[in-house]
This record gives structure tokens, sequence and C-alpha cells, in this order.
């Protein structure tokens, strides 16, 4: 009879999905280590016996990477491979019940705030002094900084309340303590992440206090840009413009997430704002930020989008020549309050809409590039990559903006600092630059 030999756990955690699972992915990682058990980021090989699946339920492809990343380890572990599968986060907490029927040889399941539970697994405890330490994945130079939790929105097609529950901020000292945690370790801008930052502090502090947080972070020691994503555009506390446009270390930069621009269908998605009161909100952020790079994302294909309504989009992204912008499909999900709707309108429809808006952002985003030709702007190397430095300016944000690229056969960057680009070619979503040197 052949003997099982007990192996040391080694975890190989895998992260799906958004900024924010990574953070969660971040925790988890700090956590286990802090238990002294030894844990990679999407190592590759075989080495690590445990995996830790962080999924994303959002959207279908989501769902659909999220499972076919579970089926591949589930493979290994009855391959030998491994020893243990185990999944936690969006998909896990929404569909748990399924999965644990459909996928049996997971060995456990966990929700999106069972990370006590999960480290059970591991006769680890959650330890509370780790709380405002985390081991980052990305670049060394930058991080993400969750500001809360949930959300208490009632979009028409949205299931995050459903998978993260409602809003819950974290405590301004607590953000300031981790930021200054991640500046000792290298992390010199911080992207500060929530499923929805305007509503930030209410819970705490009964009143939006999204601006004292910046005010308190731009203060930190060592981190030189802080960038907002995810600002909800009903309610937006106006009094966050004024400390951007006074805080030299906060970006010129805005994400505000504006879905759609029709008012039948900002209403019909549940959205609580108007076509012409989003107009005046970015009238006015224009106008108390000179020269800020707003990025948005919008949804089409949502039951009930006319020709006419994604007409008036159109027009409306036209007119306002946003810097940055990304276009989703709509999915219908169940649970959602859309789900009830009749989802009419074709695959073939929404892939249309998603080509012309993307077809006509492609041409501003060129437009806007060539305006900067001959400029020289502070960027930010991030990495080498095709022979090539690749950087950011203040306007754009990791992974889903613009890049800079510097010829590596002609010029030598270090990674992880800033250096000043002059732009001597602009392309649809990138820049070709080369260092100036300060005399």
């Amino acid at each position: 009879m052949k003997t099982k030999v007990s192996r040391k756990t080694k975890v190989n955690l895998v992260t799906l999905g958004c900024s924010k699972n990574l953070v969660d992915s971040e925790v988890i990682m700090t956590q286990l280590k802090g238990n002294g058990i030894e844990v990679a980021h999407e190592a590759d090989g075989n080495k690590n016996n445990v995996v830790i699946i962080n999924t994303c339920g959002f959207i279908d492809n989501a769902k659909q990477e999220s499972i076919d990343t579970i089926l591949k380890y589930v493979d290994a572990k009855q391959e030998g491979l491994i020893d243990k599968v185990y999944v936690t986060g969006c998909l896990s907490q929404r569909y748990r019940d399924e999965l644990e029927h459909e996928i049996p040889h997971v060995d456990a399941w966990f929700g999106t705030m069972e990370l006590p539970l999960l480290l059970k697994k591991f006769k680890a405890d959650y330890k509370h002094e780790l709380i405002g330490e985390r081991i980052t994945t990305t670049a060394k130079h930058y991080a993400y900084l969750k500001i809360s939790e949930g959300c208490d929105r009632p979009c028409s097609f949205c299931a995050i309340p459903i998978m993260r529950g409602k809003h819950v901020s974290k405590p301004i000292d607590q953000l300031v303590t981790e930021a200054k945690n991640l500046a000792r370790n290298g992390v010199k801008e911080l992207l500060l992440i929530a499923q929805d930052s305007t509503y930030y502090g209410l819970d705490l502090y009964k009143k939006r206090n999204l601006a004292e947080l910046l005010d308190k972070l731009s203060d930190v020691e060592g981190i030189e840009w802080i960038r907002l994503h995810y600002a909800f555009p009903s309610g937006f506390p106006e009094d966050v413009l004024e400390v951007i446009a006074q805080k030299p270390r906060i970006c010129n930069y805005l994400d505000i997430p504006l879905q759609h621009a029709s008012t039948n269908m900002l209403e019909i998605m549940r959205r609580g704002t108007t076509r012409d009161k989003t107009e005046a909100l970015l009238d006015k952020i224009r106008t108390k930020v000179p020269g800020i790079a707003l990025r948005t994302t919008m949804l089409v294909g949502h039951p009930g989008e006319t020709k006419k309504d994604f007409d008036e989009l159109m027009q409306f992204v036209e007119k306002w020549r946003f810097e940055r912008l990304g276009v989703f499909a709509y999915s219908h999900e169940d649970g959602t309050h859309a789900y009830s709707f009749r989802d009419s309108i074709t695959q073939k429809t929404k892939d249309a809409r998603v080509g012309a808006l993307m077809e006509l952002q492609e041409q501003i985003s060129l437009e806007l590039n060539e305006s900067k030709l001959g400029k020289t702007y502070k960027t930010l190397i991030d990495r080498k990559e095709s022979g090539y430095f690749v950087g950011r300016t203040e306007y754009d944000s990791p992974e889903v903006d613009n890049e800079v690229l510097i010829d590596a056969s002609q010029h030598y960057l270090k990674i992880g600092d800033f250096a000043n680009i002059r732009i001597i070619e602009a392309r649809e979503f990138d820049l070709v630059g080369i260092p100036v040197v300060n005399k």
C-alpha cells in the first residue's frame, strides 16, 4: 500500500477581475504570510500544492473566466499535481450553492467577507495587528488603496451590492496608516478605489468626506501621485474639486463612470441623475480643475435603449471629448433590477454599438494625443517591454489608459522613477517620447 507523503503547504493565489479583487488578494497573502504560510501570487509551475482562486462574478465573460480557472485547477488536483483547491470572491459569494453542486471537487467555497474562515483551513488566525499592512502584487512604485467596501446604489444592471453588500467606509486614520506603510515600501503612486468613492464617509462621519481623506493622504511623505477612481456622478461632493486643484500631489485625473447620457436611459438604469445634471457637473469639473483628464465608462444595449438613446450617447461623447473612455455591452444578470426586463437587444446590435462608440473615441483620443506633440510631461516609468521603456503621465492610470513609449535602444530610464518626456509621436491610444535632461 502506497503511503501519501505530506507536503509542506505552499499556496498559489490566483486573482481574477478588478483592482478591488487584487487588493483583497493582497490582504489574503499578508494574513497567510503573517501566519508563517508560504504564498505566491499567480505562480508558474506546480511548486505550490494549495490553490486559492479569488473569483469575479460581475458579467458573463468574467464569470466564465472564473469557472474555467476553477475547472483548470480541479483537473490539476485530480491529476495529483496539487492537493487542495479553495475558491473565494464574488462568484463564490453569488453562486456558492450551485457551484458546490456542479463542481464538487473544490475543497471549500468562501464569500467575499469570509477571510477568517478561509484562514482556518490553514489553521491560521486573522491577525488584527496586520490591518494597514499589505504585500503588494503590482509594480513596486504604485499600489491600489481601497477606501471602502460595498455599495448602496440601486443601479438596475449591477450585481455588486449582491456580492459585496452595503457601503462600508474605512476610517481615515487607518487609510493614512496604510498609505504610510506603502510609501515606506517604495510606493510613489496611490490609486484610490471603491465601488463608489464619492459615497465615502457617509456611514462613518455622517457626511461625504472624500475631500478630507484626499487632503490627509496628500500629506503622506513619499507619495507623489494620488489618483481617484470610480466617482459616482450623482451626489458628487464638489469640495473634492477644490482639493484636486489645490494639492499638487493629487493627479489632475478623475475616473467618473457615467454609464449613459440619455435621460431616458439614466432613469431606466436608476442612476439618480439626468443629462442636464450630468452636463452641469462635467462643466463644473472642467472649470474648477482646468486641464483635468476625465475617464468614464459607458454601458450600451441595456433593456429599453433605443437607437435614439444610443445616437444621443454618441452625440454626448462627441461633444464632451473624454480623455479616456471604455464601453461595455449590457449583460443580463440574475438578481438585478433589470433582470425582470426582457433583454430584447440582440448581441449583434450590442456589439455594433460598442464598436461604433469605440471608433468615435479612438478618433477623439488621437486628436487629443496630437495636441500633446512637442510638449513635455512628467512621466512615471512602469516597465520595460518589447524594446521600450513604458511610462504614464498623471493623466493615465495603469492597465486601462494611454502609455508613453520611449525607445530603450536609444535611452536609459529607471523603472519606478519619474522622468520628463517630450512627446514626438501621437497614436490613437499611446504616445512616443524622448527624455528631456534638465541642465
